[in-house]
């Protein structure tokens, strides 16, 4: 039965009367037509209305791998006007019980793998617990819901991945998802032949809305897997038909380095996003030598996140740079007078458009300091060249300031990247009783790789002295946190001091 109004959820109806039988999802050994998905999330809408109570505005929340259950639960809160709230299983039970409590969500959902860690989570609050182990087959119901929404609704709330104080909760309307969905068919060139690979976590936009919500709205194939699985990755994008899929570069490197990646032909694969962090050109270089083109975006989770983005037919020719301003968003890059950054001047992301989140939840004192007119200031820094191409220079609190010059730790981590021998890097400023700060190189090595003085002497010539690095540290592994995104502040830790 079609929805009452043209909420997100009526993009499944209206596949559903043009191609009913078209495969909405793949997932495990399950298939979903659009005509049986729509059905499923009508019906669960339904029983979420009915047998939990639940009302337009109320916060569910889910706790689990990535699952057909989970998606038919997006677009059952969007048929209601529910918030509903994806968690991060990756994070201990106590600040998954702060995110519930902050929201007051009033339903947990959880899968079986997650069942014995469920009252730990729920330590003293009100939210009731269920199990999706059935895919709520107990709740479904033959009825049609009585609730309407609007597409004005607040539809998510995404905690960020703050490296600082409390995450906050962002809040999407089912607005911002319609209109980040409309700018990824341009940034893709999405059509309903597509079927994408998601293996990105569904508790960040950029699994989310980058390309699953967007393949639902232009009517394509989704194969679904509960996390990466490498060898499971590989036999997709081998046999599965797959022709676009997003992954960030852990997950990239991860596939690049493993044996059979090179006797893989990925027959239909057309197109390769990622994002998520600054990537190393190198990256990019082995997928075009394949001739698929590997395009980034660039976002935030409070800008839906789709921001700016490359397009494939020039994803070669600007290789490294996060692209052009996206469809129906606006971008400033702004000094620290809030004036605006002539070309090739560094400066801070503004971003305005209809797919910005509207507020911090329960937050209005970060909501201030986050919006400035309608603009959110990322945090993030960026020059435009002479062509209308955006670079991404750094994090604004990650900048190196010695002797009053800012030093960008992005800049000098590609030449680090670039250096036989290195795995990872990344720099981080030290005190210095002179300079005020110093860049230093955090590093992980080949067991043949280079020592401290080659990694400095890599930079002559490569950048202004003042910008060098003066010291190396070489470590282990860099921390990163659940989306491989290098945590900057445990860095700072890390170089804080000389290595014996």
């Amino acid at each position: 039965m079609m929805a009452k109004t043209q909420t997100i959820d009526s993009w499944l109806h209206t596949h559903a009367r043009h191609q009913p039988d078209k495969i909405a999802i793949h997932f495990e050994d399950r298939s979903w037509t659009y005509r049986a998905f729509a059905d499923w999330v009508e019906q669960l809408a339904s029983g979420l209305e009915h047998r939990l109570g639940l009302m337009r505005g109320d916060r569910i929340a889910f706790y689990g791998k990535n699952s057909d259950t989970e998606v038919a639960l997006f677009f059952a809160a969007a048929r209601l006007g529910l918030i509903l709230v994806p968690l991060n299983w990756r994070l201990a039970p106590p600040e998954l019980n702060y995110q519930l409590g902050n929201c007051g969500a009033r339903v947990l959902f959880h899968d079986a793998e997650f069942a014995p860690h469920v009252a730990a989570v729920l330590n003293g609050l009100p939210t009731i617990a269920e199990d999706t182990s059935d895919r709520l087959d107990h709740l479904l119901m033959d009825t049609s819901p009585e609730t309407d929404a609007e597409l004005s609704d607040p539809f998510m709330i995404v905690y960020t991945s703050g490296t600082t104080g409390r995450p906050k909760g962002a809040v999407l309307t089912q607005e911002a998802i319609f209109w980040n969905a409309v700018m990824s068919l341009h940034a893709h060139d999405f059509t309903p032949d597509d079927h994408i690979l998601n293996v990105l976590p569904l508790f960040h936009v950029g699994g989310i809305n980058i390309q699953m919500m967007p393949c639902f709205y232009v009517g394509g194939t989704m194969t679904l897997h509960p996390a990466f699985d490498i060898e499971q990755t590989m036999q997709a994008l081998e046999y599965g038909g797959i022709t676009m899929t997003i992954c960030v570069p852990t997950v990239m490197k991860a596939l690049m380095y493993h044996p059979d990646w090179g006797k893989l032909t990925l027959p239909t694969l057309r197109l390769v996003n990622t994002g998520s962090t600054d990537v190393p050109v190198e990256i990019f270089q082995a997928m075009h030598k394949r001739g698929i083109p590997m395009v980034q975006v660039y976002g935030a989770t409070e800008t839906g996140p789709i921001t700016t983005y490359q397009k494939a037919a020039e994803a070669e020719a600007t290789q490294g740079s996060i692209g052009r301003v996206g469809a129906h968003t606006q971008v400033r890059l702004v000094r620290e007078d809030h004036t605006d950054c002539d070309i090739g001047e560094p400066g801070e992301i503004w971003v305005k458009g209809p797919n910005n989140f509207t507020r911090y939840w329960n937050n209005p004192d970060a909501t201030e300091l986050a919006l400035e007119n309608g603009w959110f200031k990322t945090g993030d820094v960026a020059y435009c060249d002479e062509q209308g191409l955006y670079w991404f220079a750094d994090r604004v609190k990650h900048v190196v300031i010695s002797g009053g010059e800012n030093i960008y730790p992005a800049e000098l981590e590609r030449i680090l990247n670039r250096l036989p021998g290195v795995v990872e890097a990344a720099v981080a400023g030290r005190k210095h009783a002179k300079w005020g700060e110093v860049p230093v190189a955090c590093i992980v090595r080949e067991k043949d790789g280079p020592d401290r003085a080659a990694v400095l002497a890599a930079f002559d010539g490569q950048v202004a002295r003042f910008k060098m690095p003066k010291d190396v540290v070489f470590v282990e592994a860099l921390p990163r946190n659940t989306m491989g995104k290098v945590i900057a502040a445990d860095v700072r830790k890390l170089v804080a001091e000389p290595q014996e």
